[in-house]
């Protein structure tokens, strides 16, 4: 059976815990999009890891890791990451590479810090890790695919031809200096070097996977706000975020994807800039953010501080309803055990009426949010199993989302490790 693990939201919403449990039972993780310009926070018995290129079945020795073609490679960092957890004693996990990947070039990360320099105060907030351009170049058809590497007449000649318009541009726009044939063929015979012992035609591989039966998880990054059809764009992400994206990124059928667990905070949080509506400031703000995941509510990428605010009905239900969800996961639900009252956005009001459906970004900029407040439950809730050990203000708190929101919440995460989560229903049957 095949589940994706994807975000309701701006992200950061806790999909690396989700996946990296629900790995018990799984036979496949898959990276089906985006690229090492964010990352998964996960907290095991090895340590605390932020994941950024890597599926977080990694932690598994039993688990074959996929980079799906869908993925913006960038061949360095996969390699230092693979480095980067052997060398804290977890043992060389089971990677293969998609040979349709296509691969992050040096250049897109020039690019990429050249052109939120030159927007100024305009930017995007971008992490500066060449996504945007990457991207950009894979649909203008510019791009390089991993095999492609191992084709050297081939290589030279397609990169002949790109660098010839990227000079252009670097010289006459942002005023830098050309790119050199020879230092950037260099760099791609190293890249291919370093990714050869992982290449795989991945498509073919999950074809007789799916025909064996074999438990497959699909791990997006991200979260639907920052789909870039269905986001807050423009302040949205270059790949999409959706499951419906992840038969395309893996290379499967569509309807093999059976299962849709969609991971959703219990409290509101996003890095970079767009709109944000139940955000919150100040020392409120500050309190939660200290209180919040394992460590404080900051990227694991960049190490930027979130931004918070309260749990935010309007833009999870829209969340959730294009993930296409069956489950939703509910995380960092211990984090709110200090507070008196928790806020819960139920609506927004725009041009005086309040409105329940998540609008498009225009009118959303405009909107302010409508707060409802529920009773806390004042106490620590990790190490509780089950359900009915929770205090009841907290149940009613979950219930409430839950019917506001209009999507079963069947995982409960109540603390960073791997072994806190409740279970209302059996994740994957």
């Amino acid at each position: 059976m095949v589940t994706a693990v994807v975000g309701a939201n701006w992200g950061d919403e806790g999909k690396g815990k989700i996946t990296d449990t629900l790995a018990n039972d799984a036979d496949i993780v898959i990276r089906f999009q985006g690229g090492a310009n964010a990352g998964h926070t996960i907290v095991n018995e090895y340590g605390k890891f932020a994941l950024h290129t890597l599926p977080s079945g990694v932690f598994h020795q039993n688990i074959m890791n996929i980079i799906g073609n869908g993925v913006a490679l960038d061949i360095p960092k996969l390699v230092a990451e693979i480095k980067s957890i052997t060398d804290r004693d977890v043992p060389k996990p089971n990677i293969i590479v998609s040979d349709r990947c296509q691969v992050v070039m040096p250049y897109h990360v020039l690019f990429d810090q050249c052109e939120e320099e030159r927007l100024g105060k305009k930017s995007f907030g971008s992490t500066k890790s060449g996504i945007a351009p990457f991207y950009s170049d894979k649909y203008a058809k510019i791009g390089f695919q991993v095999n492609e590497l191992f084709d050297d007449d081939y290589l030279v000649d397609k990169l002949t031809q790109v660098l010839d318009s990227k000079n252009v541009i670097l010289e006459h726009l942002y005023h830098k200096e050309p790119l050199k044939l020879d230092d950037i063929l260099k760099t791609m015979h190293e890249y291919r070097d370093m990714i050869k012992p992982y290449v795989c035609d991945v498509s073919a591989y999950l074809y007789e996977a799916i025909k064996e039966g074999k438990n497959i998880l699909l791990e997006g990054q991200l979260g639907t706000l920052k789909d870039p059809d269905h986001g807050i764009y423009p302040m949205v992400t270059s790949s999409s975020t959706l499951a419906g994206f992840g038969a395309i990124g893996a290379g499967i059928p569509p309807y093999e994807i059976k299962k849709i667990i969609t991971v959703n905070k219990a409290y509101s949080s996003a890095v970079g800039a767009g709109v944000f509506t139940s955000e919150i400031f100040g020392e409120e703000a500050d309190e939660l953010r200290r209180r919040g995941g394992d460590g404080g509510e900051f990227g694991a990428t960049t190490g930027r501080p979130r931004r918070v605010g309260w749990y935010d009905c309007v833009a999870s239900k829209y969340g959730c309803r294009l993930q296409g969800t069956t489950d939703v996961a509910f995380t960092v639900l211990d984090v709110l055990g200090y507070l008196d009252e928790i806020p819960v956005c139920t609506g927004y009001e725009v041009d005086g009426k309040v409105v329940t459906d998540f609008p498009v970004t225009l009118v959303t900029e405009k909107a302010k949010p409508v707060f409802e407040k529920l009773p806390g439950w004042k106490c620590d809730i990790r190490g509780i199993k089950k359900y009915e050990d929770l205090p009841l203000n907290c149940r009613k708190y979950i219930e409430f989302i839950e019917e506001k929101i209009g999507f079963p919440i069947t995982i409960i995460s109540n603390g960073p490790g791997r072994d806190d989560i409740i279970y209302r229903e059996s994740p994957l049957k």
